[in-house]
This record gives structure tokens, sequence and C-alpha cells, in this order.
């Protein structure tokens, strides 16, 4: 491998590597929001993240995506759907995190890729190889343990997973590049945020500018406006990962963010572990763990398979004369 290729594809990988952590680490960042309560977080979160990705688009004079996009009507539709559900998974994933539910967040995660292959077979009628039934059965009797541990559905791990295996399902068919995403779902956002910020504002709820006592807080203030800008660094820094590395090197790399998430559940906010969720979260690791097996399998076959079509072939034996 060429020794520029190498740098590239080490870049790719801390690119990666980042955009993943940051998600990873999320839910340190949430709590430092209160008092703002998670309506209010998401509607502040939704406005910046247009600001931050607007001034990005400025910054880089990427317009030229606009004007074509504005022609489609499907794919406008498509992404006010993506919107609609990424916004749901955004106030979810906000709530349970101040709640103290971080590690049932990363649950939902961690089953997204298992729910993403349900959704190939049922809605792309994709088939699947043997191992990934065998995971995606392991996946569903780990949703049956943890139910039982849980006394109810794990409905936010199941909610999260379902939203933004939706979402990718949904980003798939508009194919956008992340920042472009970005700037369109957070276009849809825009107006239905802003109006709802207006509406805290005026009924006293909202946080912007304020304490609970109703002094003027800016650093807090400062903090829901950053909510914008962490929103869009990871998705830049991903855009610079997929161009990099390889698409099983990303899928990889994508536990990194569930396994933060669970790690900050357990040792920094203490959540309860007791042994039926301990198994069902084994459950769902040994799923995960045939999944990748399968895909490095996969990908090795592939290149077998490549290198011996792109191999010489022998000359043929020359003719005997007489």
């Amino acid at each position: 491998m060429p020794d520029t290729t190498k740098q590239e594809s080490g870049r790719g990988l801390w690119y990666g590597a980042s955009a993943y952590g940051i998600w990873g680490l999320f839910p340190l960042f949430w709590p430092l929001l209160e008092p703002g309560a998670a309506d209010d977080i998401l509607a502040n979160r939704m406005v910046w993240s247009l600001v931050a990705v607007v001034l990005l688009l400025i910054a880089q004079r990427h317009w030229g995506w606009i004007r074509p996009l504005l022609r489609q009507p499907r794919r406008i539709a498509m992404l006010a759907a993506a919107a609609a559900v990424i916004s749901v998974n955004w106030g979810v994933y906000i709530w349970a995190v101040n709640s103290g539910h971080v590690v049932e967040t990363s649950l939902g995660y961690f089953i997204n890729p298992l729910v993403t292959i349900g959704f190939g077979v049922l809605v792309l009628k994709e088939r699947l190889r043997l191992a990934q039934w065998t995971a995606v059965g392991i996946g569903a009797a780990a949703v049956a343990v943890l139910t039982i541990a849980y006394g109810q559905l794990p409905w936010i791990a199941l909610t999260l997973a379902l939203t933004f295996a939706t979402y990718g399902l949904l980003k798939k068919t508009v194919g956008l590049s992340g920042v472009e995403s970005l700037a369109a779902e957070s276009a849809f956002m825009f107006p239905f945020a802003l109006a709802y910020l207006v509406y805290l504002e005026i009924s006293g709820r909202g946080t912007f500018g304020h304490t609970v006592a109703g002094s003027y807080g800016w650093g807090h203030s400062g903090l829901l406006m950053l909510s914008g800008v962490i929103t869009a660094i990871p998705l830049l820094c991903f855009g610079a990962a997929a161009v990099r590395v390889p698409l099983t090197m990303l899928g990889l790399l994508q536990y990194l963010a569930p396994v933060f998430q669970f790690l900050i559940g357990v040792a920094v906010f203490h959540e309860s572990m007791p042994p039926a969720r301990w198994a069902g979260f084994a459950l769902v690791w040994a799923a995960l763990a045939m999944l990748t097996w399968d895909a490095l399998r996969r990908v090795r076959a592939d290149r077998a398979e490549r290198a011996a079509a792109n191999a010489p072939q022998p000359a043929p034996a020359p003719v005997a004369t007489r």
C-alpha cells in the first residue's frame, strides 16, 4: 500500500474514532444543560444545529446541492420524515440520559444493527445469511431477557433503535451527505423548534438566558448554543472517515459509541446492573460478535474472489507441430 494511501487510511481511522467517540461521550454533556428540561434542550439543539450547519456551509461555500433538491419533492418529503424521526430519537435520548437511563440508551445503539438488518429483510427484501439470522434470533432472546429484567419492555432502547434504524433507511434512500442532510433536516425542524422556544419563554419555562430563579445565566445559554456545534462536529468527522476507510471498518467503529455510553452509565452514574440485565446485555454482545465475524468473513471471501478474478491466466500450451 502506498504511503499516501496509508496516511489517508490512518486519518480516516482517527476521524471515525473521533465521530463515534464524541457520540459516545454525549451522556456527559446533556446533564450540563440542566435545569433545562428535555423539551427545552431539544428545541435549543434543533435551533442551534441549523445555525452551526449554515455557518459551516458558508465557510465551505457549499450550496450547489440545494437547487436540485428543491426540484425533487419525493426526496424533500423523505427529508421531512427523517427530521421528524430524528427529533423523536434526540428527545427520547436527552430525556433518558437526564433521567438516569444511560445504560438503556447504550442498549438501544447496541441493538440498532440488528434492527437495521430486520428492516433490510422487511423493507428492502434482502436475504440474510445463516449467521445473520442467528444474530437476529439471539437479539430477540436478549430483548425477552431484558424485558423480564426491567419488568417491562425496554422501551427507551427499542425506541432509540427503531427511530435510528428508520432514520438510516430514509437517509440511505435520500442519498445526501451528513452535512447536507443535517442542514435540510434542521431547516425543517427550525420553525417548530423556534416557535416552541418562544412558547417556553412566554410560559416562564424557558432557560435560555435564565436560571431557575429567573436571573441571567449566560454560561448555561452558551452550553445550549454549543449543542448545535457538538451535533455538527461528529458528522463532519464521520463524513471525513467515510471516504477514507472501508465500510467494514466504520461498522466496527460504530460500537465505540454504545460502549462508551454503557461504561459512563455504569462507572460514572453508577446505574444498577443486576445479573439479569448483565445476561441480556451478554446476549446482545454475542449477537454483535456473530455479526462482526460474519462481516469480516464475507470481506475476506470477497477479497479472495477479486484476487482470483484479477490473477493472470496461464498462457495456453503451445500446439505441437510436425
